[in-house]
């Protein structure tokens, strides 16, 4: 099997409404879906999420070259000349643009086997997942939460057992609405915080005081990125276990952290900015040396969420503060259509989703599919 034609669509859509968390109102999301094509037929399928147009004009300048001609199963060569020609991008659109690449090669590379891409990687630890809902989401105006113990309600009805909201509206605000949802949801259900990069150290620490007796499993991104002394300072001020790394896009800068002391409790690299499967199995080899839980980040379209569910069934088994063991993967609860363009995603009686059995990422899309949400097409091939 050999790659004959790269294939970038770049598709999105405007929310209605906005989706609102601590550092801004999302009005339009824009993806780049790429499609790597081998001489049988085979698609392999790979994402980009946050920087799409800068990422798509890196594949066609600089990684294209590398890959037509090659066959999808020498995933871990191709990773490393990719990385080669980096630059100084290591932790931007550029290693994005290498993400998506490795992510559609371990779909290819599994499809050549007809197994799955965690059979690949050496096999499933379970085959079904904890799931958890993303939201409820910062509404505009006076009331920023007012709506969202009617929206946890829906997600419980949805057979979700944890839920996520946005905070950060204001600690006293972030405290309030804590305990209103854990007084709604009762003592089992898990409960999280994401605060989305939002605050600066002192306020991530006093909103987590304020949320404190809501028995929260995580607060999440309290502060920026690579704020190493913030997310020391908040972690070492509050006994809520502290997540984050969504944001971080290299090894490197995971080593950093984990070797810098107590910061993150939960680590959450993003399979579309941390390298794909390649990067993201590294940083969980790192993470098990400190034993520290990892759960990948999804909230883009149907094929991060597909890669993320097959990286769950490699993660080490942890025990968390509540009824389920870690790992867990995120849902988009927001109306995403490119999450549910390939058949609904859901979860079962037990809060879980299936680990697909089917070969690669286990996708059933097709450019047609993604047709309404097309903006824009481009194409490498020899």
């Amino acid at each position: 099997m050999k790659i004959v034609e790269l294939r970038g669509f770049h598709v999105g859509f405007s929310p209605n409404p906005a989706i609102g968390n601590a550092r801004t109102f999302i009005r339009r999301r824009d993806f780049l879906l790429l499609q790597l094509l081998a001489d049988d037929g085979s698609i392999g399928w790979g994402e980009v999420f946050n920087s799409p147009h800068a990422a798509g004009a890196f594949i066609q300048a600089r990684l294209a070259a590398h890959i037509l001609g090659q066959s999808p199963a020498d995933y871990r060569r191709i990773f490393d000349r990719m990385s080669g020609v980096l630059g100084y991008d290591r932790r931007g659109a550029a290693m994005m643009a290498v993400s998506a690449i490795d992510m559609a090669l371990h779909d290819l590379a599994a499809q050549a086997q007809g197994i799955s891409v965690c059979a690949m990687l050496g096999g499933a630890l379970r085959d079904r997942v904890f799931a958890y809902a993303s939201g409820p989401f910062i509404a505009e105006g006076a009331a920023p939460y007012a709506k969202y113990e009617e929206q946890v309600e829906t997600y419980l009805k949805r057979g979700y057992r944890a839920v996520k909201p946005r905070g950060g509206a204001g600690p006293k605000l972030d405290g309030e609405m804590a305990r209103a949802l854990r007084s709604a949801v009762g003592p089992d259900i898990g409960l999280m915080v994401d605060i989305n990069q939002g605050y600066s150290a002192q306020a991530a620490i006093r909103s987590a005081r304020y949320m404190e007796e809501s028995d929260l499993l995580w607060l999440e991104e309290p502060v920026m990125p690579e704020d190493l002394p913030g997310y020391r300072a908040v972690a070492a001020a509050s006994p809520i276990a502290i997540a984050g790394g969504e944001a971080l896009g290299s090894l490197a800068a995971f080593r950093d952290f984990l070797a810098a002391g107590p910061s993150m409790s939960i680590l959450q690299p993003d399979l579309t900015v941390c390298g794909g499967f390649s990067g993201f199995m590294k940083i969980a080899a790192l993470a098990d040396a400190y034993d520290i839980p990892v759960m990948p980040h999804a909230f883009g379209t149907i094929v991060n969420h597909s890669a993320a569910v097959q990286a769950a069934a490699l993660m080490t088994e942890r025990r968390s503060t509540g009824a389920q063991s870690y790992p867990y993967v995120e849902i988009d609860c927001t109306d995403n259509p490119l999450l549910h363009v390939a058949g609904a995603v859901t979860v079962g009686p037990d809060g879980k989703v299936e680990i697909p059995d089917a070969p690669g990422l286990g996708l059933d899309l097709s450019a047609e599919k993604l047709k309404p949400w097309i903006t824009s097409t481009w194409s490498c091939a020899f």
